[in-house]
């Protein structure tokens, strides 16, 4: 499982995240929104790199925790 630090911060910006994370990990990743640090979690193999490429696409970034 990947763990990220994000700037996600709002529900409307889930919905942003939505088809760039559905399409590396369909139905499997969530942001914890009530966390400080907005911790958005992927299951399965990918790599890191991947899904901090998929947020930049949508105009967000995460960091390594």
């Amino acid at each position: 499982m990947i763990k990220l630090k994000t700037n996600v911060k709002c529900g409307a910006c889930v919905a942003s995240i939505t088809p760039e994370m559905d399409k590396i990990a369909p139905n499997q990743w969530k942001v914890d929104l009530s966390h400080p640090d907005r911790i958005l979690e992927v299951a399965g193999d990918l790599p890191e790199e991947t899904v901090k490429s998929a947020l930049q696409r949508a105009g967000y970034r995460g960091e390594s925790i």
